[in-house]
């Protein structure tokens, strides 16, 4: 399949056709397969329920956005290395939907989400990503990474702190004013947990970090506990009802099943049309992150390959995976760079690891249920804030603001602090629209008049001394028509004739038009013919639209610059 073709591409289960019908696919690719998916499920395990309790629900929402999403999107997208399930991104927008519209509410959230995502890919909208700018996406990755740090030190540091204020500012205040009450062996777990975390790869051993590093942290945090320290685990914080009536601590030992999401989570949210309108902001937001993310990391992985994806098929998979998985207890999922670059190193050539991978977290729920209740929630802080670091490319963006240009600084730095100071949904918007109006005027000052009329280069005879020669360099639209038709006025004045060569203008818009149509009238009062010559395709598109045309002695068109030097020396005779 062409390049093109996969850029524009919209296909249900395009990867997955791809990778294991339209290509040969035996035991050998099989074999790889599987052994990538059981190693990215056994990151994906620890993962999903940190960041399910990091979002405002119980750990098992993650458990079973991982199996349920990740193996509808891996069977119907467009990218073969994909790995999805719930990420460190949606963290900040997550948290707050629950904490308003409980369980309910965040999983019809993820419903539309899902909705608008389909949409998105029948409007064939997966390349509009390629113009977001980078600063833009570092800005408010970092600053989504700061606030996700920020919301780990409550259970990192033990400061048993039953509800972080809304405001980031706050959360520090409240934060700092905890900290001397710090729970030192919880302390101790979650710091056992980093330095496992970041010494583990120095070993250089198959065996992914977060592995070792959750299994002695869950024995220290055992040992400890038998000595009566108190440190808070998923067992002794989260709990469930059997079905008997009794309490279970923990994680229930049952796989997801099919329920509408207003009959879940025992919360007073009901559905109604209100709540949708309410939760139509959020929703929109999921999507959007959730598009780019998936994208990104489509991206991410075409490199580390030599691959091609199709946008407008993950989008479509990441839609219906967003749209089923809430019918299971799923919340938002999108494709995880990190868990899908593992993918990749571990070897996968196709969905159908994503798909082990699912089945494997699917497993540890079924049978790994009491042990997973033991997990330390410093341990799981911990974990987040490794993620939370990772996902922040803080070397990246020191080197852009190093190097970029000032402008490109400016919106990075923009978006991070909105991020921090309100949402991500501000950042985007208003890191899109400086960036966009910050481009326009490098592009506008890039469009230049320069006075031809001794270069003979261009002009070959000399022109009568009452005319002059100009010629435009760069797009003409409105953040550079006014200025340029301007100066052409202030050179034109006093003059019999005023040429303007514009082969070096690519683009005339609106502003352009209304511009020109001014200079043309204060020629038709001042008595100044103009002629303009060697226009390119758009600019005499855009005149002959706007019914533009010729004016005795006033306005004239000419194919070449020497007819009207021709035509201006004739003049003269």
């Amino acid at each position: 399949m062409s390049h093109r073709t996969h850029l524009f591409s919209l296909r249900l289960g395009h990867a997955f056709m791809d990778a294991c019908v339209s290509s040969p696919y035996g035991r050998r690719q099989v074999s790889r397969d599987l052994l990538a998916g059981l190693t990215v499920g056994i990151i994906a395990i620890p993962l999903s329920m940190a960041l399910a309790i990091a979002s405002g629900v119980a750990p098992q929402y993650g458990l079973y956005t991982a199996i349920v999403a990740g193996i509808v999107i891996a069977l119907t997208g467009g990218c073969r290395y994909s790995i999805s399930g719930p990420t460190a991104a949606f963290v900040v927008l997550l948290a707050p939907i629950s904490q308003q519209y409980g369980l309910t509410g965040l999983l019809v959230a993820t419903m539309m989400s899902g909705l608008i995502l389909i949409i998105m890919a029948l409007l064939r909208l997966g390349r509009l990503i390629q113009y977001i700018p980078e600063s833009v996406t570092l800005g408010f990755t970092s600053g989504i990474a700061v606030v996700i740090a920020t919301l780990q030190l409550n259970d990192f540091f033990g400061l048993n702190l039953s509800e972080l204020p809304h405001g980031f500012g706050q959360k520090v205040v409240s934060l700092a004013t905890a900290l001397p009450q710090l729970h030192l062996p919880s302390l101790a777990v979650g710091a056992l947990t980093l330095v496992v975390m970041l010494l583990w790869p120095k070993l250089k051993l198959p065996v992914p970090a977060h592995l070792p590093a959750v299994l002695l942290a869950t024995l220290v945090c055992w040992w400890l506990n038998q000595a009566g320290m108190g440190i808070e685990t998923i067992g002794s914080r989260f709990h469930y009802l059997n079905a008997d009536g009794s309490l279970g601590q923990g994680i229930p030992p049952v796989p997801p099943t099919l329920d509408w999401p207003w009959h879940r989570g025992g919360d007073d949210t009901a559905i109604s049309w209100s709540l949708i309108q309410s939760l139509l902001p959020s929703a929109m937001a999921i999507a959007m992150l959730g598009a780019i993310e998936s994208l990104l990391c489509a991206v991410v992985v075409d490199g580390m390959t030599n691959s091609r994806h199709s946008a407008n098929s993950e989008l479509l998979g990441q839609g219906i995976g967003n749209l089923i998985a809430p019918l299971f207890g799923g919340i938002p999922a999108t494709a995880a760079i990190a868990r899908s670059a593992a993918n990749v190193k571990a070897g996968a050539i196709s969905p159908v690891s994503a798909v082990v991978h699912s089945l494997l977290v699917l497993l540890a729920l079924l049978g790994l249920s009491k042990a997973l209740s033991y997990l330390p929630m410093p341990a799981m802080a911990a974990l987040l804030l490794v993620v939370a670091w990772n996902m922040s490319e803080a070397p990246k963006a020191l080197a852009l603001m190093r190097r970029a240009p000032g402008s490109d600084v400016l919106v990075l730095l923009c978006c991070f602090l909105l991020t921090v100071a309100f949402d991500m949904v501000v950042a985007i918007s208003a890191g899109m629209v400086l960036a966009a109006l910050l481009f326009m005027k490098e592009i506008a000052e890039m469009t230049r008049l320069h006075d031809l009329s001794d270069n003979r280069r261009y002009v070959e005879q000399p022109l009568p001394a009452d005319w002059i020669a100009l010629k435009i360099n760069g797009p003409l639209f409105f953040a550079a028509a006014d200025r340029i038709f301007a100066e052409i006025r202030l050179q034109s004045r006093g003059k019999t004739g005023v040429i303007l060569f514009m082969n070096g203008v690519s683009v005339l818009d609106a502003g352009g038009l209304s511009a020109l149509n001014r200079l043309v009238e204060e020629c038709r009062l001042n008595g100044t013919r103009l002629v303009i010559t060697d226009l390119q395709f758009q600019p005499m598109k855009a005149l002959a639209k706007a019914g533009v045309s010729p004016i005795d002695g006033v306005l004239t068109f000419m194919p070449v610059l020497s007819d009207a030097v021709n035509a201006a020396c004739a003049t003269r005779r």
